[in-house]
Order: C-alpha cells, then sequence, then structure tokens
C-alpha cells in the first residue's frame, strides 16, 4: 500500500517511515506499505488550517493534498497544550509567534509567556488522517503528557521538544534519540493507531474480496 505523507518536515517523514517499519514487521501482517513525500508539496500552496480542532486541520489538509494526486495522502496536525495557558498554544502551535514563525521564536514565546506559572504540566497531542480522492479513509490521536522546563535542554527533535520534559525519561524530548523518543511520543502514539486501523480495513477489504469473487 503506497501512501503519500503531505509533508516536507525531515523529522515527521522520518517518524512516518519508522512507524510503519515496525507495522511492516508485525507478525502476521503480510502488506508492505511504503511512504514517500508528496511529490512538489513545495510548490504547492498550502490550504489554510482554518480547523478549531486538530481533527478538522488534519481532515482538512489530507482531503485537500489529495487532489494532486490518485493515492491515499497522510496529514497531520499536532500541537503543545499547556494547562496553566489554557491548553494554549494548541493547534496554533507552529504559528504560536506568528505565521512562519520559528521553532525558537515559539520556544521564546512561549518561555515569557510561562514566567511565574507554577503549573508546568503539558501533553502533545497528534492526529493523523488519511484521505483518497476527498474521502476520508481513517484518522487516529495520540497524546503524551509531560511538564515546561524555564529554559531548553538538548538539541535533537524540533518543535517545542527542548522545553519538554517527560518524566519517565528524566529529560526532554530533545535530550533523547529520535527512536527512543518516538516510543512514547505523541506521533509514534497516533501512527501506531493509525497502522492498526488501516490493517483491520485493509484485511476486511481482503476478506470481502476474497468471499466475492468468483471460484475459477
Amino acid at each position: 500500500m503506497k501512501l503519500l505523507a503531505a509533508t516536507s518536515n525531515s523529522g515527521k517523514l522520518a517518524e512516518l517511515l519508522r512507524a510503519f517499519e515496525e507495522a511492516g514487521a508485525a507478525p502476521g501482517f503480510e502488506m508492505a506499505f511504503e511512504i514517500a513525500s508528496l511529490a512538489g508539496i513545495r510548490d504547492i500552496q498550502p490550504p489554510e488550517e482554518t480547523g478549531a480542532t486538530y481533527e478538522e486541520n488534519a481532515g482538512l489538509k489530507a482531503i485537500y493534498y489529495s487532489q494532486f494526486t490518485g493515492d491515499p495522502v497522510l496529514a497531520e496536525d499536532s500541537g503543545l497544550e499547556v494547562a496553566s495557558l489554557g491548553g494554549a498554544p494548541g493547534v496554533r502551535s507552529a504559528r504560536y509567534a506568528g505565521e512562519g514563525a520559528s521553532d525558537d521564536e515559539n520556544n521564546a514565546l512561549l518561555l515569557r509567556a510561562m514566567r511565574g506559572k507554577e503549573d508546568r504540566g503539558a501533553r502533545f497531542v497528534s492526529v493523523v488522517t488519511v484521505a483518497q480522492r476527498g474521502v476520508v479513509l481513517a484518522s487516529s490521536r495520540g497524546t503524551v503528557a509531560g511538564l515546561i522546563l524555564d529554559a531548553p535542554q538538548g538539541k535533537n527533535g524540533f518543535g517545542y521538544d527542548p522545553l519538554f520534559f517527560y518524566p519517565p525519561f528524566g529529560c526532554t524530548f530533545a535530550e533523547v534519540d529520535p527512536e527512543r523518543k518516538f516510543q512514547v511520543s505523541h506521533r509514534g502514539n497516533a501512527l501506531r493507531s493509525l497502522v492498526r486501523t488501516l490493517r483491520r480495513s485493509t484485511g476486511a477489504a481482503l476478506d470481502a474480496a476474497s468471499v466475492d469473487s468468483p471460484m475459477p
């Protein structure tokens, strides 16, 4: 099964590849997934993310980009929700400091907003959606809880990873290698759930085809 990722973010694409490689190695799963970035995505005008939820934004992106190919397209919307900020930056995480803001700019604004806050609780949320020819085929959500530090730590990862402290690891997501992060991350959890959904739906479709096909 070929899936085209609606992202030019190398970090996200690497995590997609890792998720589906795990799926292909799962016992009893014979269908291989081929994952690639949607051709020419850098030249495609992105849709306006007008959704109020991650599900809405992931869905509208998957549907939008599916018009440029006949293959299934996978899109994701994710964000950081901080309890003491009422869930902000939320769906505007990538644009927290403004359209086109860099990771450093978003992190700096978050640190300013967190000054004096005692409650440092936060969670990452990811929703991944697959659509083909304008129709949503599957969607899954994943989360992971942690704490916001008062200064960045680590050089790995991207986004808010240097500020996101994960207690079971005793460090931030930016201080661990990508493979270890993926085992617990919001995106890893969402992708593993999506793979299970696709496995079930693909298996059901194959079973139905077997039943409906006439005997030779």
